[in-house]
């Protein structure tokens, strides 16, 4: 058996840098699940016809209705079944894998379920102008063309005038530090090491997932690496190296 992963490429060594994928590699790893990636340029067309046309999955729905075709997508090789969303991802290797290490202990799915939204909704907005270009800058050519195109049209001015500058920038890094706190406050609440204490769950790999792409995007030398490891006692470090054991990459 195998599980085919389909991943956005990138030029960095490792090729892994989107977070959403990264929730459903956690995922893959921590069930000892058997599996390999299919590497993906970030272009809609490549990805409609090499994923989701080619395992004939329909596309996910998007806010204003048309369809969206996203990363990651998994194919089931034992059991034939193709999923999208790193959610429904993880609810079906749970239903599938019932065997392997739990993502969703003790019934807690509908609770891990709000995790994702408050993560992104309260904290990982606040980060995403810092992370635009060098998103950009670690992808392939035709990733390149896509997301430029894409993320002008949505910010309404050109890719490198996204990020904030000067005394913007030294406000808004402020507000992303403070917007960590909350997840700093889930930690702490739950005596760690993980959100459900001494468990490890899939509200852990959705918090990760974020932090891992901070650092592949950034670098482990760069200045704002060092600063968003280390806010908060260290907080995103903690979380990512007590999960090293399920960043492998296959």
């Amino acid at each position: 058996m195998t599980i085919v992963l389909y991943d956005l490429v990138s030029t960095l060594p490792h090729k892994a840098f989107a977070p959403n994928t990264w929730k459903t590699r956690f995922c893959l790893n921590y069930k000892g699940l058997s599996y390999r990636t299919a590497w993906i340029d970030l272009d809609r067309a490549a990805i409609k016809a090499g994923v989701y046309d080619k395992l004939g999955l329909a596309p996910l729905p998007s806010p204003d209705g048309s369809p969206a075709y996203l990363l990651p997508v998994i194919h089931d090789t034992a059991t034939g079944v193709s999923v999208a969303d790193s959610f429904a991802i993880a609810e079906y290797l749970e239903r599938t894998y019932p065997a392997a290490q739990r993502l969703f202990p003790h019934n807690t799915a509908a609770l891990q379920s709000l995790v994702d939204g408050a993560t992104f909704d309260g904290v990982i907005q606040s980060v995403l102008r810092f992370t635009v270009l060098d998103r950009y800058l670690v992808l392939r050519p035709v990733g390149k063309d896509y997301f430029r195109r894409t993320r002008e049209a949505e910010f309404g001015m050109p890719l490198e005038d996204i990020a904030p500058k000067g005394n913007d920038a030294v406000a808004e890094w402020a507000k992303v530090e403070a917007a960590f706190g909350a997840i700093a406050a889930w930690y702490a609440k739950s005596e760690g090491p993980f959100i459900l204490g001494p468990t490890v769950s899939w509200a852990d790999f959705a918090v990760a997932c974020w932090v891992m792409t901070a650092r592949s995007i950034w670098g482990e030398e760069s200045q704002k690496w060092k600063e968003f490891a280390w806010w908060h006692g260290g907080l995103c470090a903690k979380i990512i190296d007590d999960l090293k054991e399920y960043q492998k990459i296959d």
